[in-house]
Parts: structure tokens; C-alpha cells; sequence
């Protein structure tokens, strides 16, 4: 017969004792959470008026339905969309940036005419009071080898009008040639008047300087030294630009003798990579870049 253990009595007080007092704890808590009133004005938000709506007079006659809790997500929960939405909006601003700058080179262009065979004793200043009488002259560049008459010139006015008369002006004897006008398919790069040469140092730097447009943005800048340098000589300094809106890239490239920069005008209308350059005489000179000294 096996055997059976024998549990002291002593045993049974011990384990009834605690389960009688939990068993007291949890219903004295029921019978105290059944006595409070969930409308009372204790439970009531602060930031409610009863005024606010004229169909309760009371605390006692509100609904529950007026203390839902809200489910929408809080600002921390929404951190990734907000993340995205502000990353979307710097996008689009960019690209209204971008567009916008667009469509004032555009303005530019249909502004501008382009105007070719420059007779080589011609003037910016001669030529650009030729143009007056369409309109006002707001810039004139001409570009090319000063000592030939294969040089070309851009003349941008205050409005479309302007432009249009200049057309009329094709033909035009200026000096010994009559000279070409087109519409042009490019805009004049306005000049920083801080670039402008500040001493006669820096003014024979722009003589020995050139200004070239319409790079392949492909080509380097290694590549674009040594297209210059085995066709015009040593060069010195050079400076390769561009950005994201622009198609192509500019360049400001400085020689080391002058002869050099006037050989560099006879380049316009060779290819650099893909695209035909235009070589143009520079107004401001290479600076040196300033090199900020390192902080400790």
C-alpha cells in the first residue's frame, strides 16, 4: 500500500491565510472602482466649457462619446513621413530654382542677337551705339582675334522688341564690312563687377587671359590645358566652371605670353570632346585661389 504523505495542518493555515487577504485586497478594489462615477467632474478635462455646446447643461448629462481619446499618430510618429515630406519640398524647391533659372536664360537669349563679319578697327562701344537705335543696350561682347575680320560679336537688349529691330540692321556697313545679324541661340553671361581687373597687374593678366564657352561637360580639365596648350602655348592658370542647370561648361584660361591668348581666339568653332567651343577675349583676370590657413 503506498504510502501518503501526511501535510501538517499547520501547512493549511499558513497557504488559506494569504489567499483569503488577496482575495480581500481585489474585491475591496472592485467595490471601490464600482462606487466612482465616470462623469464626475473630477474626471472631467479642464480644457472643456460646458457652454461650448447648449444641448448639456450639466456634467451629469454628458455622453462618454465626448471623452474619446484622439487616434491620431503624434509628431514622433510621424517623423520618417515628415523626414520625407521636408526632403520633397527642398527637392521641389530646387527644382523650381533650376526651372526658374531656365526660363531666364531663355528671356536672355530671345533678348539677344548674334552679329557676325566685325570689321577689326570696330569698337564694343561703336557697335553697341550702332544697336541703340533698336532699342536699349543692356551688353555687347565681341569675340574672336581682334586682328581679323572674322570676328562675331553678342548684343543683348532691354526687350524682345529691341532684339527683333536689330535684324532689320543686317547688311549694315560698320567700318569696311557690312556686318551679319542673327538671332542668338546664347545668352551673355553677365559680369561680376568684383571680377573686373583692380590694378595694372591684373590688367595685363586679362591680356594674356581668354574666356571660352560651350565645353563638353565630359572633358576634364587636364583635357581642356592640353587642347590649348598644343594648339596656342604654355598655359598658366586655368579655371573650368559649371553647374547643373547649364548643358555645358565654361573656362577662363590664362597664358603665359599674350601672343598665346590671341592664337586661342582663332579655336572657336573647334571641337573640345563633342561640342564646337567659342573663344572669347577675358574681361576679368585668373585669380589665385586663397588658401585659408588650417585650424588647430
Amino acid at each position: 500500500m503506498a504510502a501518503v504523505a501526511e501535510i501538517p495542518a499547520d501547512a493549511n493555515k499558513m497557504d488559506s491565510k494569504p489567499k483569503a487577504e488577496s482575495e480581500f485586497s481585489v474585491q475591496k478594489l472592485v467595490d471601490m472602482f464600482t462606487k466612482l462615477n465616470p462623469l464626475a467632474k473630477e474626471f472631467f478635462p479642464s480644457s472643456y466649457s460646458p457652454n461650448h455646446d447648449n444641448r448639456f447643461q450639466g456634467f451629469n448629462q454628458l455622453s462618454p462619446t465626448h471623452f474619446l481619446v484622439s487616434t491620431k499618430p503624434s509628431a514622433d510618429e510621424n517623423f520618417p513621413n515628415n523626414r520625407r515630406r521636408r526632403n520633397s519640398f527642398n527637392q521641389g524647391r530646387r527644382k523650381v530654382s533650376g526651372r526658374s533659372l531656365k526660363a531666364q536664360r531663355e528671356d536672355s537669349i530671345r533678348r539677344t542677337v548674334y552679329v557676325s563679319e566685325i570689321d577689326q578697327h570696330v569698337t564694343e562701344e561703336r557697335l553697341a551705339a550702332l544697336f541703340s537705335s533698336c532699342g536699349q543696350v543692356i551688353d555687347c561682347r565681341i569675340c574672336g582675334d581682334p586682328h581679323s575680320v572674322l570676328r562675331f560679336a553678342f548684343v543683348e537688349f532691354a526687350d524682345e522688341y529691341g532684339a527683333r529691330t536689330a535684324l532689320n540692321l543686317g547688311g549694315t556697313v560698320l567700318g569696311y564690312y557690312p556686318v551679319r545679324v542673327l538671332p542668338s541661340k546664347t545668352a551673355i553671361l553677365p559680369v561680376n563687377p568684383t571680377f573686373l581687373p583692380r590694378s595694372d597687374d591684373e590688367r595685363e593678366m586679362c591680356a594674356r587671359t581668354v574666356y571660352c564657352t560651350n565645353i563638353d561637360k565630359k572633358v576634364s580639365q587636364a583635357e581642356v590645358k592640353n587642347f590649348f596648350e598644343s594648339a596656342c602655348g604654355e598655359v598658366m592658370r586655368l579655371r573650368l566652371l559649371g553647374d547643373h542647370v547649364h548643358s555645358t561648361r565654361i573656362a577662363f584660361v590664362e597664358f603665359a605670353m599674350a601672343e598665346s591668348a590671341i592664337i586661342a581666339l582663332n579655336c572657336s568653332g573647334m571641337l573640345l570632346g563633342t561640342q564646337p567651343i567659342r573663344v572669347s577675349p577675358s574681361k576679368t583676370p585668373v585669380r589665385p585661389r586663397v588658401t585659408r590657413p588650417a585650424s588647430h
